[in-house]
C-alpha cells in the first residue's frame, strides 16, 4: 500500500501543473447527473466533508442538469475534481483537460458494474433482446444521456449498432433521462423499456425498494470498469498530491475508529462503494475501442458511402483499433 501511495504521489508530482500554480482556497467537486441533486448531495456529502479536512480546504460539491455540464465546467475550470462514467470521463480527458487517477470499487474490492435494459415486470412481451429489437410494435424508449457509458454508449454498441438498428427509426418515441428518471418511468409505465445499469438499480432498491420491485432485467452487457475520478491535470502539484492520497488511505489507513467510519461512509456512498483504487486515463482504451467499433459497423452498414468511402474509413478506424490495442500491450500488468 505505501508503495502504491508512494508510486502515485511521484505521479502527481510530475504532473503537468503550472510551475507556478494558482493558490486555490477551495476545490469544486463535480458530480454527473445520475439521480437528482438533493440525493446525490445527500449521497456524498460526508465523503466530501471527510476530503475536506483531509486535504485542508472547503470541498463544494458541483451539481449540473446533464453530464455535458460536468465536463464543460471541468473545461472551464469550474470544477476541479469529478466522478464520472468512463465515457464522460473519456470526454473530459480529450475535451476538459481531465486525467483519471482512481476509480471506485465495492466493499469486496472489486471494481466494475453492468449496463442494463429494463422493463416493468408486468411486461410479459418483453424478455429479452429479440423483444426489444422488434420495430413493429411502436415502443417508447428511455435512452440514457449520450455521454452516459452504461446509459447510451454500451447499449448503443451491442444492442442497437450490432443489430443494425436505429433507434430513432426503430420505435415510436425515444426520450432521454438520466438514470433514475429512466428507472421510474419503467416502474410507472410511462416507457415500455429503458437503458440503465447495476450500480443504478441498486441504488433504487435501497432508496425507493416499492418501485424497484416493479423493475425487471432484459438485457445485460459485458462488465465495464469501475467508474473514475478525475482531476484537472493543472491542478498543483501538492494539492494533487494531497488529493490522492485521501482517495488512496480513505478506509484503508489510520485507527481503527478512523476506518471503520471511513467504511461506513463509502457503504453509504452512491450505490455502496469501498476503498478506492489506483488508476489512470488507461483504464478508457475499452471505451475508446467500444466508440471505434461501433463507428466501423456504422461505415459497413452506411448504404449512402460508395464502396472507396466504405474502404478509407474501415482502414482508418481499424489503424486507430490497432494503435489502442499496441497501447494496451504496453502496459503493465494489472
Amino acid at each position: 500500500m505505501k508503495s502504491l501511495i508512494a508510486a502515485g504521489l511521484a505521479l502527481a508530482a510530475l504532473a503537468s501543473a503550472p510551475a507556478h500554480a494558482e493558490d486555490i482556497k477551495e476545490l469544486n467537486f463535480g458530480f454527473i447527473s445520475t439521480e437528482s441533486s438533493a440525493n446525490l448531495a445527500k449521497s456524498f456529502e460526508p465523503l466530501l466533508k471527510d476530503m475536506e479536512k483531509a486535504i485542508g480546504i472547503p470541498v463544494k460539491p458541483f451539481f449540473v442538469g446533464d453530464y455535458a455540464g460536468v465536463i464543460e465546467g471541468m473545461r472551464f475550470k469550474k470544477v476541479d475534481v469529478a466522478w464520472f462514467g468512463n465515457k464522460s470521463a473519456m470526454e473530459a480527458v480529450d475535451r476538459a483537460g481531465g486525467e483519471v487517477f482512481v476509480k471506485t470499487a465495492k466493499p469486496d474490492g472489486s471494481s466494475g458494474y453492468y449496463s442494463l435494459i429494463v422493463t416493468n415486470v408486468d411486461r410479459s412481451d418483453i424478455n429479452g433482446l429479440k423483444d426489444i429489437l422488434d420495430c413493429s410494435k411502436g415502443y417508447n424508449f428511455g435512452n440514457g444521456d449520450p455521454n452516459s457509458t452504461s446509459g447510451f454508449l454500451v447499449p448503443s454498441y451491442y444492442v442497437f449498432a450490432l443489430n443494425n438498428v436505429d433507434p430513432q427509426k426503430c420505435y415510436k418515441r425515444v426520450v432521454s433521462g438520466n438514470h433514475e428518471g429512466n428507472l421510474l418511468a419503467v416502474a410507472n409505465k410511462q416507457v415500455d423499456f429503458a437503458t440503465n445499469n447495476t450500480e443504478n438499480m441498486t441504488r433504487l432498491q435501497q432508496t425507493r425498494p416499492a418501485e424497484a420491485a416493479k423493475i425487471k432485467e432484459v438485457w445485460r452487457s459485458p462488465m465495464i470498469a469501475g467508474d473514475p475520478i478525475v482531476w484537472r491535470k493543472d491542478l498543483p502539484a501538492d494539492l494533487k498530491a494531497k488529493i490522492y492520497t485521501f482517495f488512496m488511505t480513505y478506509g484503508r489507513n489510520g485507527t481503527p475508529e478512523e476506518i471503520e467510519h471511513a467504511r461506513a461512509v463509502l457503504a453509504k456512498t452512491s450505490d455502496g462503494w469501498g476503498p478506492f483504487l489506483a488508476s489512470s486515463d488507461a483504464q478508457l482504451i475499452p471505451i475508446r475501442q467500444l466508440e471505434l467499433f461501433k463507428a466501423k459497423v456504422k461505415a459497413q452498414n452506411d448504404d449512402k458511402l460508395s464502396a472507396d468511402e466504405k474502404a478509407a474509413k474501415i482502414k482508418e478506424i481499424d489503424a486507430k483499433l490497432a494503435a489502442l490495442e499496441d497501447q494496451q500491450k504496453k502496459l503493465p500488468a494489472m
